[in-house]
């Protein structure tokens, strides 16, 4: 059984699915990707933790393209945002 969250993108839509059993309630979950632009992707994989009651450890990220503020949206999820390169 999974679980899912749809969002927009500036070009169109896209989903993201997990499976229910993968988050126990609590758990602290630290969410990577390996880049960071208008974080839509973090936040949906941000929306599937809350939906299973986990909890938001932080964000990592190999690469940030700054420009694009991403960060700043993903700040309500947690304020522990690292990234090794910002462009």
């Amino acid at each position: 059984k999974t679980v899912s969250y749809k969002y927009d993108l500036e070009y169109g839509s896209a989903e993201v699915e997990m499976h229910v059993d993968i988050i126990k309630e609590g758990m602290n979950v630290l969410i990577h990707d390996d880049l960071l632009a208008t974080g839509g992707t973090a936040i949906a994989a941000a929306e599937l933790v809350k939906m299973q009651k986990g909890k938001i450890g932080g964000f990592a990220f190999v690469i940030e393209l700054g420009f694009l503020q991403g960060n700043e949206r993903l700040k309500k999820y947690s304020s522990n945002i690292v990234n090794l390169v910002t462009y």
